[in-house]
């Protein structure tokens, strides 16, 4: 909500909602979000050299390229910086492509990392919350995952990470709220097969 009336709204929402990593958010090209089926996909990184240079890097590992679905705010949230990215190319005499970064300086050009993490440290320390980290987003989305129940397995594969045990170990600490939820689950699971259960005797006995 720090951010919402700033420049740097929709990088911000879609790194916390996507949990991509920074340079793979500024290795996304609009072919690669698809805004009707509410995904994106992640097939390349940008990375700034200390020359100065970009390089394009695809993923490390076949984990790494994967398919993130969208929630409907952060299809809201692209659309609407779709718009203005296409304002901003027809103001400069050129056309959005579908090519194009998604997030890039106005005349298509790639952003550089350390300007995201300049931006993000500048916010927190204004709201209050001095010290916590561009890559804390991330965190922040598996962990909420984790301790609304989802499957371990599918927010290692939202996270790209190779195997499910890095994401336990990351985050074995969101897990303990996560088994009391489902000790209680099991109780309500239990109570409603024994119901069922003592329904249908009378009529097998009969």
């Amino acid at each position: 909500e720090a951010c919402e009336d700033t420049a740097w709204h929709s990088i911000f929402h879609t790194l916390t909602w996507t949990g991509l990593r920074r340079s793979e958010l500024l290795g996304l090209r609009w072919k690669d979000v698809d805004l009707i089926l509410a995904s994106l996909r992640v097939v390349q990184s940008v990375q700034r050299l200390n020359t100065g240079e970009f390089i394009v890097q695809e993923p490390k590992t076949a984990s790494g390229r994967r398919t993130i679905a969208l929630s409907p705010a952060s299809c809201l949230v692209l659309r609407e910086h779709r718009e203005k990215q296409e304002a901003d190319a027809t103001l400069l005499g050129r056309q959005l492509a579908e090519d194009d970064l998604v997030f890039s300086h106005p005349d298509g050009s790639p952003r550089d990392p350390s300007t995201l993490t300049l931006a993000f440290r500048r916010l927190t320390r204004r709201i209050g919350l001095d010290g916590v980290r561009l890559h804390d987003l991330r965190h922040t989305m598996a962990s909420l995952y984790l301790e609304q129940g989802v499957n371990p397995k599918t927010v290692a594969e939202r996270l790209g990470h190779a195997s499910v045990t890095i994401t336990l170990d990351l985050y074995s600490h969101c897990l303990p709220g996560v088994q009391e939820a489902a000790a209680v689950q099991f109780d309500t699971a239990m109570e409603q097969a024994k119901s069922t259960s003592a329904k249908m005797t009378p009529e097998l006995v009969g």
